[in-house]
């Protein structure tokens, strides 16, 4: 099974709408086939493992990341696929929570006389697919905040100098984290400041891009930025205004509502990207976007890139103010992991309240 999930992780960023699975078949001792789900959700894990097995999956126990669909979609379901196949075992490491499969992929598997057994891993693989279960749940992808900043938690100097705070190897580990999400969000305000790009620039991973999204509530976006010159950015915004020329671009425009300050609702924004089928989002800034985020209570989880050096009290913090008053009404996060990368420590959190 730890197989199975390490397969399914190939997929993060490449599959949405779809969970990532992986689905490992053992006959006799040897592995006689593997899959994960293809870019795009499509085929999935299990018909890429038989597939691969070309005909040895007879009497095989097939491990599974996530419960086999028991739907018609754009694929026949999965569990009639190992059933068709003569699988004897089924190791399921997760329920699916999705309406059309939850429990019933399993019990079509014990109906046609097949061995089911539950729970295997299903810790991991929970947190794995958190984004898919939580746009199921709650209608919205979930999303991580990615911030690099000094020891004190700056993110700019006073005269707005950022490039670069961390090192090399943490700006690495930056765009590994874009490559398995769904989607890289930024405010009008970095848009502005910086005309990022948001691709993946790791060797040979171009193609594991993600979407790009600005949030602009007033059309800001410049046409010749580098944003608005790319065919997979999406921009969110206030109904109203000029949309035409973005439109022209190849751009798609999310309409929203007005939150009280009037500008974008980020928890309509947040459903509206869930409608859309995104399950993972990345936050890279800038600090007013956090802010609004955390003050939403928005944000899922944290990575936190912290560099040995000291910027003061004048630099620009990663979180501009959002009106907690009490330490009883601020967001809590929980502290999964501490690694040392290159001169800087990379921190990533869960957020428990």
């Amino acid at each position: 099974m730890t197989v199975a999930l390490n397969l399914a992780g190939r997929g993060l960023g490449a599959v949405w709408p779809n969970p990532t699975v992986g689905c490992v078949l053992v006959a006799d001792g040897c592995v006689v086939g593997r899959g994960w789900t293809q870019p795009g959700g499509r085929p999935h894990a299990e018909a890429e493992a038989l597939r691969r097995a070309a005909g040895l999956s007879r009497g095989a126990t097939a491990y599974v990341s996530l419960e086999p669909c028991a739907h018609h979609g754009e694929t026949p379901p999965c569990a009639d696929a190992l059933i068709a196949a003569g699988v004897r075992r089924v190791v399921v490491a997760a329920e699916d929570p999705d309406p059309r499969v939850q429990g019933l992929g399993i019990a079509r598997l014990r109906d046609a006389g097949i061995e089911v057994i539950e729970g295997i891993c299903k810790e991991p693989a929970v947190a794995l697919n958190a984004g898919f279960i939580k746009r199921v749940a709650q209608g919205r992808p979930l999303f991580t905040l990615k911030t690099a900043t000094s020891l004190d938690g700056r993110i700019a100097t006073g005269s707005g100098q950022s490039q670069w705070i961390t090192g090399e190897a943490a700006r690495l580990r930056g765009h590994g984290l874009r490559a398995d999400h769904d989607a890289v969000m930024v405010g009008i305000g970095t848009a502005l400041a910086d005309d990022p790009t948001l691709d993946c620039r790791l060797p040979g991973m171009a193609s594991r891009s993600p979407l790009r999204i600005v949030v602009d509530s007033h059309l800001r976006l410049p046409l010749d930025s580098k944003l608005a010159q790319s065919p997979t950015s999406w921009v969110v915004t206030l109904a109203g205004g000029d949309k035409g020329p973005l439109v022209e671009r190849g751009l798609e425009i999310i309409e929203v509502d007005a939150n009280s300050d009037g500008m974008v609702d980020l928890d309509a924004a947040a459903q509206a990207l869930g409608k859309r089928g995104l399950t993972r989002v990345l936050v890279e800034g800038g600090a007013r976007l956090n802010a609004s985020l955390l003050r939403e209570n928005l944000i899922d989880r944290l990575v936190w890139f912290r560099n040995p050096r000291m910027i003061g009290g004048d630099g620009l913090p990663a979180a501009a103010g959002f009106g907690i008053e009490g330490l009883d009404k601020a967001p809590a996060f929980r502290r999964l992991s501490v690694e040392q990368v290159g001169d800087d420590v990379m921190e990533t959190y869960e957020r428990i309240s």
